[in-house]
């Protein structure tokens, strides 16, 4: 459970938010022992995923609403395969290596754009991209290494639900500290594509 600190008087209290596809074994072990080996600060602290709504601030109070649009969402997007091959980099915009999709991109798109029209009400930064990182914050060398160690990659599987996870410190964009710690993301709920049984896991009560 999240140990969020109490909000300021007069502020509803807060969660950060976020929805990702985890990469199955046994590539996400692979996937994750590059980004350990690069240096990444938040390589062994951070799964191998595939984003489709980053860390986004919301009240706590929105989540059950939230909760719905994302089992709306999953209700109408059948399962679908997803393929992953060799890798890509956001350079010079961003300092980030990725693995790349090659399959699957359009169906990551739509997702990605129903998820965030709902409770969340995020705009986008940057042009969304699916990708699975695997080097940041690291030297232009392991960034280097990165790019070159998985140029040979590939991975086929079939996604059939995506992950709604919290994170107690508000606006947190990454693995923040709390008392020097690093403080992981929690998932929350796991949602079926096309309508699947049901909801599995719970939401933390507003």
């Amino acid at each position: 459970m999240d140990a969020a600190a109490p909000a300021p008087v007069g502020k509803s209290p807060t969660v950060t938010v976020g929805v990702a596809i985890p990469v199955p074994a046994p590539w996400g072990d692979l996937l994750d022992r590059v980004r350990i080996a690069s240096g990444d600060p938040l390589g062994g602290i951070v799964p191998a995923h595939l984003t489709l709504l980053g860390p986004t601030e919301m009240p706590r109070a929105v989540l059950p609403d939230f909760s719905a649009h994302l089992a709306s969402v999953a209700e109408g997007c059948p399962p679908f395969d997803l393929h992953l091959r060799g890798t890509g980099s956001f350079r010079p915009v961003t300092e980030v290596v990725f693995v790349a999709v090659v399959d699957g991109i359009a169906v990551c798109e739509q997702l990605e754009a129903a998820i965030r029209r709902g409770p969340a009400g995020r705009e986008r930064s940057f042009p969304y991209h699916p990708h699975i990182t695997i080097a940041h914050n690291v030297s232009t060398e392991a960034l280097d290494r990165a790019f070159t160690a998985l140029a040979g990659f590939e991975a086929k599987f079939r996604v059939e639900s995506f992950t709604l996870y919290t994170h107690p410190n508000p606006g947190a964009w990454t693995f923040e500290t709390l008392a020097g710690a690093p403080v992981p993301w929690t998932p929350r709920a796991v949602f079926p594509l096309g309508g699947g049984n049901a909801m599995r896991g719970g939401l933390p009560k507003a």
